[in-house]
C-alpha cells in the first residue's frame, strides 16, 4: 500500500471517530508495520488520562507489536485541531526514532515528520505525563548539561495517588545520594525532591545555582522560579548524583 492510502484509512478512522463521539472525540493512534512482503495498517488502544487531548500507547501492547512486526511508522489523529506535531508529539517523535503520521479530523490535514535531532527547550514545555513532565526536564537538564543519563521509567499518571514511591525508590539506583537538608548547600545541578498535595514526594526540580531552580509543575508550562518560600516548603529532599558529590558527609539513600 502506498503512503498515500494509509492516509486515507486514517482519516477514515478519525471521521469515525467524530461520528460516534462528537462531542468529546477521541485521538486514535496505531502504527504502520511490515507484514512479509507488505505493509499494513494496526490500531492500539489510547490509554491515556485524558485521550481526547493526548494518546499513549500500552506498554505490553507497545511491546508486543514491536516483537510481531517491524514497526515502519507511528500514526495518531488530531481531533478538532491542526496536523502539525506538537512540542510533545516532537519529543515522542525522537525517543521512538520513526516517522510518525498525524492526521486531523474534521479539517482533514495530514503531516508526516521523521526524526531530526529536536530537543524541547528547558523553559516553556508544555505538560504531558510520561513525555513533558518534571521527570522529564530534569533527565533531559542532566543528559544535556552533565552528561548524566538517566533512565526513563514507565510511570503511571497520578502514580503518588496509586500507592507508588518513584522518586524515594529510584534516587539511589539512579546514582544519587542525600545530601541533608542545608539550604546553604545546595550547588548547581542538585536535585530537590517536593511533596505537593501528595502522601509521598512527587515533585522533582534541578538547581541551577544563585538561588533559582527548574521545574515543570503539573498542568503548567515549564519555568525557571526563584527557591524559596512555597517551594523550600513542600522541599524533602537534596539530592545529588554520586559524579557530582564531594560532600563526605553524604549518606546514600538516606532521607536527609
Amino acid at each position: 500500500m502506498s503512503k498515500f492510502d494509509f492516509v486515507k484509512q486514517i482519516i477514515e478512522i478519525a471521521a469515525a471517530e467524530a461520528i460516534t463521539h462528537p462531542d468529546k472525540p477521541q485521538e486514535r493512534c496505531g502504527a504502520i508495520v511490515q507484514d512479509g512482503e507488505g505493509q499494513r495498517l494496526i490500531e492500539c488502544a489510547n490509554i491515556a488520562e485524558n485521550p481526547c487531548e493526548e494518546f499513549r500507547f500500552a506498554p505490553e501492547e507497545w511491546a508486543y507489536l514491536n516483537v510481531d512486526y517491524e514497526v515502519v511508522a507511528l500514526w495518531h489523529t488530531h481531533p478538532n485541531s491542526t496536523a502539525e506535531p506538537t512540542q510533545a508529539d516532537r519529543v515522542y517523535i525522537e525517543s521512538t526514532g520513526l516517522p510518525w503520521h498525524i492526521v486531523s479530523w474534521p479539517q482533514g490535514g495530514h503531516s508526516y515528520t521523521e526524526p531530526t535531532g529536536y530537543e524541547a527547550p528547558y523553559v516553556g514545555r508544555t505538560f504531558v505525563h510520561g513525555v513533558l513532565d518534571c521527570y522529564a526536564l530534569c533527565r533531559d537538564w542532566y543528559k544535556r548539561e552533565l552528561g548524566i543519563d538517566l533512565p526513563n521509567d514507565e510511570r503511571d499518571e497520578m502514580w503518588w495517588t496509586k500507592g507508588q514511591n518513584l522518586y524515594l525508590d529510584g534516587f539511589e539506583k539512579n546514582g544519587f545520594v542525600s545530601i541533608g537538608k542545608d539550604v546553604r548547600k545546595l550547588q548547581r545541578g542538585d536535585g530537590i525532591l517536593m511533596q505537593i498535595l501528595s502522601p509521598v514526594p512527587n515533585h522533582a526540580a534541578v538547581y541551577l545555582g544563585d538561588g533559582k531552580i527548574l521545574q515543570h509543575e503539573y498542568g503548567r508550562l515549564s519555568r525557571i522560579v526563584t527557591y524559596g518560600g512555597y517551594w523550600l516548603k513542600h522541599s524533602t529532599h537534596f539530592l545529588r548524583h554520586h559524579s557530582q558529590n564531594d560532600d563526605s558527609d553524604g549518606k546514600k539513600g538516606s532521607p536527609g
